[in-house]
């Protein structure tokens, strides 16, 4: 296992700086790059990575780091303001998202069952490709960032009652009740603990410490995966138990300097996200998949920011601001991904079906990426005069 772990990591970071390189050169998008690679090396083309199901769990990580340092950027008042001003934007905004999806499901002749879950895996953006592409100035004190950001976390409240429903139906565990009464109470038990623990325990011991740097980042990291340990214990996500650290350290001095130390160890991990992405699709089934998921990628990217355009111009956003955060919300999630494999295995959709919902994410991932370092400001734009971090 250990030969097998060092073999991947060899392949995957050399190749990635390889790709990065030619990415760069021929001024592409670089997360299309490590997605690229993924389906290179893995097991439907070239098959040198042997253990796929690994990487996916290690690029897990990244996205609770992501989020983490996401929640660390977002004081608890602006934060409670948006999710109000929002609620009903998101309600509204993934029933038009599920229709769109259902619907382009039947016409390719797919079960009701089927064009359900596709459907459902239309409503929500990727939190990684939305965040990655939000230049930091942005997401720290613009009103864009604060939008993008309400919109994600409520997309993720309903992704994650939809994956409780699946968990449900697969019979995972014998108390379905629980299964839904868990989190309802967990959430605000772990929410006000979280809050009481910086105050009294954890920002005590910082002040006390402050001067070893190394004592710092160790902590950050432990409290980061113990908040999302303890979500997933209480039936959330270990994103949300993430995020909900990270929010409770966000009016702290140090969140800026824990923010900045930590953005290398979640790239190191997200490059995995990206990769395992790649790998994780058969190419076996690309003929069969691809046209329905080409109008399902390309439907996202012209529907979602007409429907965000029209939606938050109920609640008097600007034409400008309104077309941007439709834009960067344009691809589905890597929530979409999750309910693809679930669904799959408890055998709610066959492999097909699967697969168009993979094909859709990738897709859409990358002309989302194509669409927004071509027109807004990001960090990895083509252009000077768009490259903001």
């Amino acid at each position: 296992m250990e030969a097998s772990i060092v073999h991947s990591f060899f392949l995957i970071f050399a190749g990635a700086a390889v790709v990065a390189s030619i990415a760069l050169y021929t001024r592409q998008p670089m997360i299309i790059a490590y997605i690229a690679l993924g389906v290179l090396f893995g097991p439907s083309a070239l098959s040198l990575i042997n253990e796929p199901k690994l990487m996916d769990e290690m690029s897990h990580i990244g996205i609770i780091f992501l989020l983490f340092l996401l929640g660390l950027d977002m004081q608890p008042s602006h934060l409670i303001n948006m999710l109000k001003k929002a609620s009903w934007i998101a309600l509204l905004s993934s029933a038009v998202f599920a229709a769109l999806g259902y619907g382009v499901a039947i016409l390719y002749g797919y079960s009701s069952i089927e064009g359900a879950i596709i459907g459902l895996a239309m409503m929500f953006s990727s939190t990684i490709v939305c965040i990655k592409l939000l230049p930091t100035t942005v997401l720290h004190h613009k009103h864009t960032g604060e939008l993008v950001v309400g919109l994600l976390l409520l997309q993720d409240m309903i992704a994650i009652a939809v994956l409780l429903v699946l968990y449900s139906i697969s019979g995972a565990e014998d108390n379905g009740a629980m299964q839904y009464l868990k989190p309802l109470i967990g959430l605000p038990l772990i929410v006000t603990g979280a809050f009481l623990f910086v105050k009294y325990i954890l920002l005590k011991l910082i002040t006390r410490f402050d001067r070893f740097h190394e004592y710092i980042f160790l902590v950050s990291i432990g409290w980061c995966l113990s908040m999302a340990v303890l979500a997933e214990t209480t039936g959330l996500s270990a994103e949300m138990g993430a995020f909900i650290a990270g929010v409770a350290l966000a009016t702290s001095p140090i969140s800026q300097y824990i923010a900045t130390h930590l953005k290398p160890l979640r790239d190191f991990f997200l490059i995995l996200f990206f990769f395992s992405i790649g790998a994780s699709f058969n190419l076996d089934l690309l003929g069969l998949v691809i046209v329905p998921a080409l109008i399902l990628a390309i439907s996202s990217m012209l529907i979602k920011p007409v429907v965000f355009r029209y939606l938050l111009k109920g609640i008097k956003e600007d034409a400008s601001t309104s077309w941007e955060v439709g834009f960067r919300l344009g691809q589905i999630s890597e929530f979409s991904l999750l309910i693809a494999y679930l669904a799959a295995n408890i055998g709610l959709i066959g492999k097909e079906a699967s697969h168009v919902i993979q094909a859709t994410a990738i897709l859409s991932f990358a002309l989302s990426t194509y669409i927004v370092i071509l027109n807004y400001p990001n960090p990895i734009a083509i252009s000077d005069r768009l490259r903001r971090d």
